[in-house]
């Protein structure tokens, strides 16, 4: 279990595989925060390593094929996963056209994967 702090995500992460859980935004309080660091420590104890994606060993970015994945295994179905995948890719990328249009091109591939049962 290892602290992450990044302009992006605030919170506990697993330093084997993609399970985290962030700090509430608005968490301040002193003794909240010390109730957030309990729990956490009780759902890192309680997660399973097999039920998320490794975490990757490179500096390079997740594929958006692969993060669609990762919000599939969490319970989206794949239509939502795509469109969450969407919005995130625009709020990160906000005047990159050239990955918005990427990440759609992906996106639109595995849900044709998955209508063909490849996957």
């Amino acid at each position: 279990m290892r602290w992450v702090s990044q302009p992006s995500f605030q919170g506990w992460t697993c330093s084997v595989c993609e399970w985290n859980t962030p700090l509430p935004t608005l968490l301040s309080d002193p003794e909240a925060k010390t109730a957030y660091d309990r729990l956490a420590t009780a759902k890192f104890r309680q997660h399973d390593c097999a039920h998320y994606l490794p975490r990757l060993k490179s500096a390079e970015p997740a594929s958006f094929t692969e993060r669609i994945r990762k919000l599939v295994s969490q319970g989206f179905k794949p239509k939502d996963a795509v469109d969450i995948l969407l919005q995130e890719v625009e709020l990160e990328n906000q005047n990159e056209h050239a990955v918005l249009d990427q990440a759609r091109r992906e996106g639109q591939d595995f849900l044709r994967r998955i209508r063909e049962g490849l996957m």
